[in-house]
């Protein structure tokens, strides 16, 4: 079942209700992300890129994933 760039907004939203986050993608599988988020602060991409990973909430596990693939930039704000 295909996703659109909002419902991923929506997911990373859930966790990140702060952040700015845009998402790009409009085939339905492949999208990029940008989460900028104060709660970054201190900790390594790994670290913040996991965190993000685990508010889409299964998505993007495995062969039977909704998401094929995303390029993720995560940041605390400057």
């Amino acid at each position: 079942m295909a996703m659109l760039a909002s419902d991923i907004e929506t997911l990373i939203r859930e966790s990140f209700p702060n952040a700015q986050i845009t998402v790009q993608g409009d085939d339905g599988v492949h999208f990029a992300a940008e989460v900028i988020d104060e709660s970054f602060a201190g900790k390594n991409r790994v670290q913040q890129q996991r965190a993000v990973m685990a508010a889409l909430k299964g998505k993007m596990d495995g062969p039977n994933g909704e998401i094929h693939a995303m390029a993720l930039t995560t940041k605390a704000p400057e």
